[in-house]
C-alpha cells in the first residue's frame, strides 16, 4: 500500500466519522434555523475559509461544471437532507445514509465507471431492504415523508461521489471544494429567503455552537478531506467509508436524543450493514498461469524450431 493510499484511507475515515456527527448537529441547528438557512449558514461559513486556504488555485476550479455540481451535490442534497431530518429521527436519518456505498457502486456501474459483481447487486438489494425496514419501522419523531426525503438526498450524494473524481482531476481539491461549497450556499439562499423569510435570532448558545461545529468540522474539514482522498482512490472505495456516518449518527441519536430503536430498526440496520459488506467484498483475482506453464511457453519461444528460417540458418556453423 502506497503512502498516498494509506493517507487517503485515514482522510476518508476521519471524514466519515465527522459526517456521523452532522445529522445530530443538524437536528440541533434546526431548532434555531429552518432547513434552507441551516444549509446556507453551513456553506457560507465554510466556503470563504477554505477559499482563503486555496486562493492560489481558485481560478482553475471556477468552471461551470464544478459550480453546477456544487449547487446540486451540496446545495440541493443538503436542503433535502435538512428537510428530511426535520421530519424524522436522528437514528432513522443516519441509518438511511448507510445506503450510500451501495448506491455509489450501482451508479458507477450504470455509468460505466465501475464493475459490479453478483455480490454487489445482492448487497444492493439487502441494503435497500434494510432501508425499507428502518423507514417502515415507525417510532417517535419519525415519518415516511422525512425518511423519503433523506433517501432522496442520499441518492443525490451517491451520484455526486461518482462524478466528483472527474472534476477533481488535475485540480486542487481544496479549491474545488471551496467553489462547490460556495455554489451550495448560493443555491440554498433563494430557498431560505422565499420559503422561510428572514432568519430568526439565536434561541440558545447551544444551537449556535452546533451550527459552528457543523460548518467547520462537519463541512469544511470533512468535505475537504473527502475530496482530497477521492482524487487518490476509486469512487467505490471512497463511498465505503460513508459507512461510518450511519454508525456514528445512529449511536449518537440513541444516546443523546433517546431515539426509539426497536427490533425492526435494529434488523434494518443490520441488513444495511450486511448489504454494504457484500458490496464491498473484494473481487476475485484473475487466474494466472502456473510457473511451469510459463516456463514451457518461454522454452517453446526460444526453441530453435520456433525461430524464423533466416535466424535458424544464421546459427549453423
Amino acid at each position: 500500500m502506497t503512502f498516498d493510499r494509506r493517507t487517503a484511507i485515514v482522510a476518508l475515515a476521519t471524514a466519515g466519522a465527522l459526517w456521523g456527527l452532522t445529522v445530530p448537529l443538524s437536528k440541533l441547528g434546526l431548532e434555531w434555523l429552518g432547513a434552507g438557512w441551516l444549509a446556507f449558514a453551513r456553506f457560507a461559513i465554510a466556503a470563504p475559509l477554505l477559499a482563503f486556504v486555496a486562493r492560489r488555485h481558485l481560478r482553475a476550479a471556477l468552471t461551470p461544471r464544478i459550480v453546477a455540481a456544487g449547487a446540486l451535490g451540496y446545495g440541493v442534497v443538503i436542503l433535502l437532507q435538512n428537510t428530511g431530518i426535520e421530519r424524522t429521527s436522528v437514528s432513522h436519518a443516519a441509518l438511511i445514509v448507510g445506503a450510500v456505498p451501495v448506491l455509489v457502486a450501482l451508479i458507477a456501474a450504470a455509468l460505466g465507471r465501475g464493475r459490479s459483481t453478483a455480490l454487489t447487486w445482492a448487497g444492493a438489494l439487502v441494503a435497500l431492504a434494510g432501508v425499507g425496514l428502518v423507514a417502515g419501522g415507525g417510532g417517535a419523531g419519525t415519518s415516511l415523508a422525512g425518511d423519503g426525503l433523506v433517501l432522496l438526498s442520499v441518492t443525490g450524494s451517491a451520484a455526486f461521489i461518482v462524478l466528483q473524481p472527474a472534476l477533481l482531476s488535475g485540480r486542487d481539491p481544496a479549491a474545488v471544494t471551496a467553489v462547490q461549497l460556495g455554489a451550495g450556499a448560493l443555491a440554498s439562499l433563494p430557498v431560505a429567503l422565499v420559503l422561510e423569510g428572514p432568519p430568526p435570532a439565536p434561541d440558545s448558545a447551544g444551537s449556535v455552537a452546533a451550527v459552528l461545529v457543523l460548518a467547520l468540522a462537519g463541512t469544511l474539514l470533512a468535505f475537504w478531506l473527502f475530496a482530497w482522498a477521492q482524487a487518490r482512490v476509486p469512487a467505490e472505495l471512497a463511498g465505503a467509508f460513508v459507512n461510518l456516518e450511519p454508525l456514528v449518527g445512529a449511536l449518537t441519536g440513541v444516546v443523546a436524543f433517546h431515539d426509539a430503536f426497536g427490533p425492526v430498526q435494529a434488523l434494518g440496520g443490520l441488513a444495511i450493514l450486511a448489504g454494504i459488506a457484500l458490496g464491498a467484498m473484494p473481487r476475485p483475482r484473475r487466474e494466472v498461469a502456473p510457473p511451469a506453464r510459463r516456463r514451457d511457453t518461454h522454452a517453446r519461444r526460444h526453441h530453435p524450431a520456433a525461430r524464423p528460417r533466416a535466424q535458424r540458418g544464421a546459427t549453423r556453423p
